[in-house]
């Protein structure tokens, strides 16, 4: 068996590992982070909407801190990051999405809509304002008191999962 060139295959891919993984602007998580950025500022979630979910902002805050401690390298920082995030809840609303034949709602829907204040100090190009929704159907037979808290997670998590990737994964 001649096994030159799987060792020649093998030490490219290495190199090619290590010319990437070294680098700093693109890591196996998802972002694509300049190497001279290293902290972060995530504020406290404002809840600003209408009807107030009072666990929701606390939720939400924690979630964010959650997930770019375990996805990034980015030193969390109370005030003045190279990065610096600011969400606000500006509704929590809950809506008639399928009505029956006797105009009775069949199913609800949980709508959380935040917008996104990010600015990046040292790449001002990257900074971004946007507003991002998540939602959740429930069935109408349960009142919103006995689905919310499973609702909100679920709503939390795309809400999350969005801004993530909107401003360190840039996607």
């Amino acid at each position: 068996m001649n096994r030159i060139p799987h060792l020649r295959l093998c030490l490219a891919l290495l190199a090619a590992f290590f010319l990437t993984g070294g680098c700093g602007i693109y890591s196996f998580s998802g972002t694509s982070i300049q190497p001279d950025v290293k902290t972060i500022c995530i504020e406290p979630v404002i809840n600003k909407a209408t009807k107030v979910n009072p666990a929701l902002a606390n939720q939400l805050t924690e979630s964010l801190n959650d997930k770019f401690r375990k996805l990034t390298k980015l030193e969390q920082v109370p005030d003045a990051g190279d990065l610096n995030l600011l969400v606000t809840i500006d509704s929590y609303d809950v809506r008639a999405t399928a009505v029956t034949a006797g105009d009775v709602a069949a199913m609800n829907r949980l709508t959380v809509t935040c917008k996104v204040v990010f600015t990046n100090t040292l790449h001002p190009e990257d900074n971004l304002e946007q507003s991002f929704a998540g939602y959740e159907d429930y069935d109408s037979n349960n009142s919103l008191d006995m689905v919310e808290s499973q609702l909100c997670d679920a709503i939390i998590q795309k809400i999350v999962d969005d801004i993530f990737n909107a401003t360190v994964a840039q996607w």
